[in-house]
C-alpha cells in the first residue's frame, strides 16, 4: 500500500513537472498571432488607454524642443577606451551608447542592441523628440560589429539612417530582427537580414542569440498597428549569458526565461518612459518594475537603458536611476551589482 502511495506521489510530481515544461515553452515561442494577422502579446490584447489620457500626453510631446535637459544622463568624463574596444578581448565588456543602445563585446563577438545615433526617432525629424546627450561612441570608432539585434520597429529602437550607415561600414553584419520587419530593412538596401519568431535562434561565431517574449507592440505608420513582431534577446556562449530586454512591461515572461537560459552575467532592462502610468503601465517599466524584472532573470548584473537620451515621456529625467538603485536595496539585490553609467560609460562583466 505505502509502495501505491509512493508511485501516485511520483506521477504526480512527473505531470505537475510537464506541465511547468509544457508551459515555459508555452510562454517562450512561438509567438501568438490573431486570425486577422496581427502579433498578440502572452496576455492577449493590452488594456486601451482612454483619450482623456492619450490626447493630452500627445499634445505634451509637440513641446519637447522646449523640454529642459535638467537631469539627463552625462557624458562620460572618462572617455571610451577606444583601443579596448577595437581589439580582441578574453573579457566581456558592455559600453553604453545611449537610450536602449549598447555595444556588448565578448570574446569573438561585438553584438550592438538597437542602435540610434539620429538626433530625433520620428518619420518627421523636426517634430521629433530631441537628443539631450550625443552618442556615447562616434560611428566610425565602433568595431566591427558582428550582429545587430532590433527589439521592435518604434522610431526610436529601429532607426534606418543609422542601420544603414552600419551596413555600409561592414557589409558581414548580420542584422537580427522580429518578424515582419525584415522588409523594412530590405527596402533600404540591407541585405544581411534573419527575422526570427520567438524561441527561434541563430547560431554565430559559437555563440546563440535567441529571440524571446517582451510585453509591448508595433506601429510604424497608420496602418500597420502589430503588423510586426516585437522581442527580447538572448546570447548565450561558454562563458558568458548576457540578455537584452528592448522595450517592454513588467510580465511572467522573465521567470520564463530566467529559469530556462539564466542565470545572467548581465541583463539591460529598461527603467524610463513610464508616466503617465495609465498610459505606459503595460508596455514600459518603471524603474521598480525593472529591478524585479532583474531578479526574475537571475541577473548577476542589472544595467539600466532606455531612460534620459530622448525626450519621450512624462517623468522627470533624473528620476528613473535613482528609484533604480532604490529599488534595488527594498528587493535584496546588491546595489553595486545594479549598474547606472554615464553614456559612453564601460563596466566589465
Amino acid at each position: 500500500m505505502r509502495r501505491q502511495y509512493q508511485q501516485l506521489i511520483l506521477t504526480f510530481v512527473g505531470l505537475f513537472m510537464v506541465d511547468l515544461v509544457l508551459a515555459e515553452a508555452e510562454i517562450l515561442g512561438p509567438a501568438p498571432v490573431t486570425t486577422s494577422g496581427q502579433f498578440q502579446n502572452l496576455g492577449g490584447d493590452l488594456e486601451q488607454v482612454s483619450v482623456t489620457v492619450r490626447i493630452p500626453f500627445l499634445l505634451r510631446r509637440f513641446t519637447t524642443h522646449f523640454r529642459s535637459g535638467d537631469g539627463a544622463p552625462r557624458l562620460s568624463e572618462v572617455q571610451p577606451d577606444l583601443a579596448a574596444i577595437k581589439a580582441a578581448q578574453d573579457d566581456a565588456r558592455v559600453t553604453w551608447i545611449g537610450h536602449a543602445t549598447l555595444l556588448a563585446q565578448f570574446p569573438g563577438l561585438n553584438v550592438l542592441t538597437d542602435p540610434i545615433w539620429s538626433a530625433t526617432p520620428s518619420p518627421v525629424p523636426a517634430l521629433g523628440p530631441k537628443r539631450f546627450v550625443a552618442p556615447g561612441v562616434a560611428l566610425d570608432d565602433l568595431p566591427d560589429i558582428d550582429v545587430v539585434v532590433i527589439s521592435h520597429n518604434h522610431y526610436d529602437h529601429m532607426d534606418l539612417p543609422t542601420l544603414k550607415a552600419l551596413a555600409a561600414i561592414n557589409p558581414r553584419t548580420l542584422f537580427l530582427v522580429p518578424l515582419g520587419n525584415a522588409e523594412v530593412l530590405l527596402d533600404a538596401g540591407i541585405e544581411r537580414v534573419r527575422a526570427l519568431d520567438w524561441g527561434q535562434t541563430v547560431e554565430l561565431n559559437h555563440y546563440k542569440i535567441v529571440a524571446l517574449p517582451t510585453q509591448h507592440w508595433s506601429k510604424r505608420s497608420l496602418l500597420d498597428t502589430n503588423r510586426s513582431l516585437w522581442s527580447s534577446w538572448a546570447v548565450i556562449g561558454e562563458s558568458k549569458r548576457f540578455y537584452f530586454a528592448g522595450d517592454t512591461g513588467y510580465f511572467k515572461g522573465f521567470k520564463a526565461i530566467g529559469e530556462r537560459y539564466g542565470p545572467f552575467d548581465l541583463v539591460a532592462v529598461p527603467i524610463g518612459a513610464y508616466a503617465p502610468r495609465a498610459m505606459m503601465r503595460a508596455t514600459h517599466m518603471n524603474p521598480e518594475e525593472a529591478m524585479l524584472a532583474a531578479v526574475d532573470l537571475k541577473a548577476k548584473h542589472a544595467l539600466a537603458i532606455h531612460y534620459g537620451t530622448f525626450d519621450l515621456s512624462d517623468e522627470p529625467l533624473a528620476e528613473p536611476p535613482s528609484r533604480f538603485k532604490q529599488a534595488a536595496s527594498v528587493n535584496g539585490y546588491d546595489p553595486s551589482k545594479a549598474w547606472i553609467l554615464d553614456i559612453g560609460g564601460q563596466r566589465k562583466f
